[in-house]
């Protein structure tokens, strides 16, 4: 077989222009020569701050006070930087009330107190500071290096926690980098989410305001080893104006906040002779209450006033007993939202009202709702012209007995077959004529009185039923006037009783705040 012949495959030179050449060149050089420049300090100043990190941490424990003598007070600055109000409400232990079914007896109450914890719930920076003789250098020994982030872990760090604490973490639990400076200033500030201890007062729910606050302290250092100020805090005054940081401050959809005060205090437990500082921020929040006047004041105020129609309905109307019990029904289901939003423990149960049942009509009842009562509400008693009818035919029936006892009377001429008769004397009270008079008029004279009688006896028992029903129209009115007033004078009262309806003080949260306005900026 023949022998392929193999094919070279010869690679041109790369055009070589007049003058191109050398200045390619030169130009990649220059280029490699920038970048190697550009990334030499930076090299530099990495393994300045790494030999300076190594240095610091060389030797150094975290477990020891940073001071000179051991006598020596550490004063550590705090300060507090709230970025969101999560939530302000009544916390519900779900898991304790679970085990309380299948453990002890102490369990269920201890599920049951866990019902009742009302917190507050708050994102937030926690900034300390401090002076860590230990940790200072010489930045021109360092490449000029000033500050050097250090993990929080490798350094002392103050103890200080939440004491009103209502989750189980009383410290920081996320170690974030704490910030070194050359002079020995140590600046951290971790983020943390607490929930804390608050008493909410319902009394004017929902316009009501509320003033929760969290106080921090070291756990074990006393005042004598750690002294625990306020970073804006002056050294002749122990109260700070505003005491928490809310620039960067995220508005609440349900709560304004109107003042952050805070106060350093001293204080002497049982345990120690030495003081414990310690440092209570105040957050007095004022509750946004469109949600509840749209959702929940205007439908019970309107349900309630519906209720004046019951009175304009006839006391012998059945749609009187059903109007009231729809009312009454509506406003249950209120009652039922309004327990599920505010805590129980702190509504009072409601007095839904007595009823009198009377079963005879007294005397000064009948004086009072017949005679005084209605020319006092304009009221006048309506006439019916039965009563007329009525009292012709009762007294047709009078006649008509009459009628026929003088029909029985013998004549004045007596015959010889006449036999004589006593003259009978005319009804009376009650005494039956009905001996006297002829055995063919006895029976229809009877019926006659029977229905006399009977028509009597319903003119009265008429005449009663008219009174009752008067007295219910009397009722009504009086009532009406009484419902109405009650319901307008008493809805005011209570919901202008609310201090925070004349408070027109703009919210603090929304002065200091700048996420607010960029918020805002970027909706629009």
């Amino acid at each position: 077989m023949g022998e392929t012949p193999s094919r070279t495959t010869s690679v041109p030179p790369p055009p070589a222009a007049a003058g191109g050449g050398p200045a390619w060149r030169l130009r990649l050089s220059a280029l490699i020569v920038a970048l190697l420049s550009w990334r030499t300090p930076s090299c530099a100043a990495n393994a300045d701050t790494k030999r300076l990190y190594h240095d610091l941490i060389n030797g150094y424990s975290s477990l020891i006070r940073p001071v000179g003598n051991n006598s020596d007070r550490l004063t550590v600055k705090m300060g507090l930087r709230l970025s969101q109000l999560i939530d302000v409400t009544l916390a519900i232990c779900q898991e304790a009330s679970k085990r309380c079914v299948v453990e002890s007896t102490d369990m269920c109450i201890a599920s049951f107190q866990n019902l009742k914890n009302q917190i507050m719930t708050t994102n937030v920076w926690v900034e300390q500071e401090w002076n860590d003789y230990k940790l200072r250098w010489d930045p021109e020994e360092y490449g000029g290096v000033t500050k050097v982030h250090v993990p929080a872990e490798q350094i002392w760090l103050p103890d200080i926690v939440l004491y009103n604490n209502a989750d189980g973490n009383y410290e920081v639990t996320i170690m974030t980098k704490a910030i070194l400076h050359s002079d020995g200033l140590v600046i951290w500030k971790p983020p943390a989410i607490y929930k804390s201890s608050c008493e909410i007062d319902v009394q004017y729910f929902p316009f009501d305001q509320q003033t929760c606050f969290m106080k921090f302290g070291s756990w074990t250092y006393d005042g004598y080893t750690v002294d625990l100020k306020h970073k804006h805090q002056r050294d002749d005054s122990n109260d700070i104006a505003v005491g928490i940081d809310l620039s960067e401050f995220y508005l609440s959809v349900e709560w304004d906040i109107m003042a952050v005060p805070a106060r350093r205090k001293e204080k002497f437990y049982s345990c120690c002779e030495e003081p414990f500082p310690d440092i209570t921020f105040n957050i007095t929040l004022r509750r946004k209450t469109l949600f509840y006047t749209v959702n929940l004041i205007i439908p019970c105020v309107a349900i309630s006033f519906l209720s004046v129609l019951v009175f304009y309905l006839p006391s012998d109307s059945g749609e009187k007993v059903s109007l009231s019990i729809s009312i009454m029904l509506s406003l249950g289901v209120f009652f039922l939202l309004l327990s599920e939003i505010i805590p129980p423990t702190s509504l009072a149960v409601p007095l839904l009202g007595k009823y009198l049942l009377f079963t005879m009509m007294a005397p000064w009842v009948k004086h009072v709702f017949l005679k005084v009562l209605p020319p006092v509400l304009l009221m006048k008693r309506p006439q019916d012209d039965d009563d007329d009818d009525d009292a012709k035919a009762h007294r047709c029936a009078q006649e008509l007995t009459l009628c026929a006892y003088h029909s029985a009377e013998p004549p004045e001429s007596g015959g010889d077959d006449a036999s004589p008769r006593a003259l009978p004397s005319p009804p009376d009270g009650g005494a039956d004529p009905g001996p006297l008079l002829d055995q063919d008029l006895a029976r229809p004279v009877f019926n006659v009185r029977f229905i006399a009688q009977h028509m009597e006896n319903a003119d009265h028992f008429d005449q009663v039923i008219e009174d009752w029903r008067y007295v219910a129209m009397v009722l009504d009115r009086l009532f009406l006037l009484l419902f109405t007033f009650t319901c307008v004078v008493g809805s005011a009262c209570i919901i202008l009783e609310a201090p925070s309806l004349f408070d027109d003080k703009l919210p603090i949260d929304i002065l200091m705040s700048k996420v607010a306005p960029r918020l805002r900026r970027i909706h629009d």
